[in-house]
């Protein structure tokens, strides 16, 4: 995975509550066992017509909205708990997701994935959707080892819970694995002195 420390960027906005993981990733594109190509598929049923033609009022579609951070209505991730729907967002492009509430196994899944969901207050996330539809060019900045979200030229500032082994491998780019082997030399240690 790659280093999260701090990230600055335009916002996509998706103010629709309880978005599930079917609406993410649609169950019908969960054939393949690797990670590439599901961000193709990302809210297919809502980008694409039936004939795989874009639909020009799905905000994704719209070139005034672009970023790494996606924010979403309340309950975002609900449904099945496929790891794909991390996959796509992530293989889409998006590093951060912002929402009032997210279904506790998507938000694993997003963490141990390298896209870092952020869980805000209501009257924040309605000022997030406010700022970016009156001017798209707002952004976020989000800084993981502060822990706070603010929307840049202004006041607006929310300090996130995280998980802190979470926000130790998102830093350092870790997944489960590379943190074990990055405690190679301790365990080592620890096993010449028993």
């Amino acid at each position: 995975m790659k280093k999260f420390e701090k990230l600055s960027s335009r916002v996509v906005p998706l103010p629709i509550e309880n978005i599930d993981t079917d609406q993410i990733i649609p169950a019908r594109f969960l054939k393949a066992t690797t990670r590439e190509g599901f961000g193709n598929n990302l809210f297919r049923d809502w980008r694409f017509d039936s004939e795989d033609q874009p639909k020009a009022d799905f905000v994704m579609n719209d070139p005034t909205y672009k970023g790494k951070v996606l924010v979403a209505g309340k309950n975002f991730g609900c449904g099945s708990s496929r790891e794909h729907a991390a996959w796509a967002i992530q293989d889409y492009g998006f590093d951060v997701v912002v929402s009032s509430f997210f279904a506790d196994i998507f938000k694993g899944n997003a963490l141990n994935n390298g896209v870092l969901p952020i869980t805000v207050p209501e009257d924040f996330l309605e000022k997030i959707f406010e700022k970016v539809f009156a001017n798209p060019d707002t952004e976020l900045v989000v800084d993981l080892e502060a822990q706070t979200i603010s929307i840049a030229g202004t006041d607006d500032k929310f300090t996130f819970e995280i998980n802190p082994y979470k926000k130790s491998c998102l830093i350092n780019g870790y997944d489960d694995i590379d943190y074990i082997l990055s405690q190679k030399a301790e365990i080592e240690a620890f096993e010449q002195n028993r």
